[in-house]
């Protein structure tokens, strides 16, 4: 039971740092913060990914990709582009650590106004704290095995814990891009997986996120329940963010035939 309440409290803490940091605040502007909560954010975002952990630089390069190419070739995550899940997460990678080690091209409307801070990008990058975190995450277990009577099949949830981040991707990009219903006309395959998306906090409204991208409430008819966005509206009143629809922004306009995510 300890072991289940651990990898539940890992599961919501560091998915709530994807969709709220990474996703509405970094790649998205949906809200502002003050330096100093920007940097409690963003180390918590360390924290909570531990071995998993993704640069918010290029979490939001791939994002902003992701919106203007949804579903084409150019797609950094589509499943419609790829045969299985795990091919698609293989393909991430690679064009995730392209984009973070600075080895491809990159058009400058999607490579700006995104949180950064040198130090943690290094240390979170390295090799050497993610197997600090892998074998912390292992040791748990261990002394769970050892000491708290847990049954040796628990072993099978450690790589979880260790790829964390990159599951929250592969289960929203792969599940909200095929499965489920459509309330609006995005040109794309993004859909709603869920009514009441409690797994993923809001993420599987992918075809509500695709048509209105700068609106924090992922959840678009009155029977749609976006758990992150009520925990939005309470930071938003303590003043720890502002709600500024206003600034901060994106706009999406057509260049050609594709749709480019711009960000003031």
């Amino acid at each position: 039971m300890v072991v289940l309440v651990v990898l539940a409290g890992h599961w919501y803490l560091s998915l709530f740092c994807q969709t709220f940091f990474l996703h509405r605040y970094g790649a998205h502007k949906m809200f502002t913060m003050s330096k100093f909560w920007e940097r409690f954010f963003y180390f918590l975002t360390y924290l909570s990914q531990g071995s998993s952990y993704l640069s918010p630089r290029a979490y939001a390069v791939l994002h902003r990709m992701h919106h203007a190419y949804s579903d084409t070739p150019k797609d950094p995550h589509s499943p419609h582009n790829s045969t299985n899940v795990f091919q698609m997460m293989w393909k991430t990678k690679d064009i995730y650590n392209a984009v973070l080690h600075r080895r491809a091209p990159i058009a400058k409307h999607f490579d700006r106004n995104y949180p950064h801070w040198t130090f943690i990008e290094k240390i979170g990058d390295s090799w050497v704290s993610r197997v600090a975190w892998g074998t912390l995450y292992s040791l748990f277990y261990i002394f769970a095995y050892l000491y708290l009577d847990m049954h040796w099949a628990f072993f099978f949830l450690l790589p979880i814990h260790f790829l964390m981040g990159p599951i929250h991707g592969a289960i929203v990009n792969w599940s909200g891009h095929k499965y489920g219903y459509q309330n609006f006309d995005n040109h794309d395959k993004s859909r709603n997986s869920l009514i009441f998306d409690l797994l993923m906090l809001g993420e599987l409204f992918q075809n509500n996120h695709h048509k209105r991208p700068n609106d924090a409430n992922f959840g678009a008819r009155w029977w749609e329940f976006d758990p992150t966005y009520p925990v939005i509206r309470v930071l938003d009143k303590l003043n720890i963010i502002r709600i500024a629809p206003e600034k901060g922004k994106e706009h999406e306009r057509e260049v050609g035939h594709e749709r480019v995510v711009e960000v003031q």
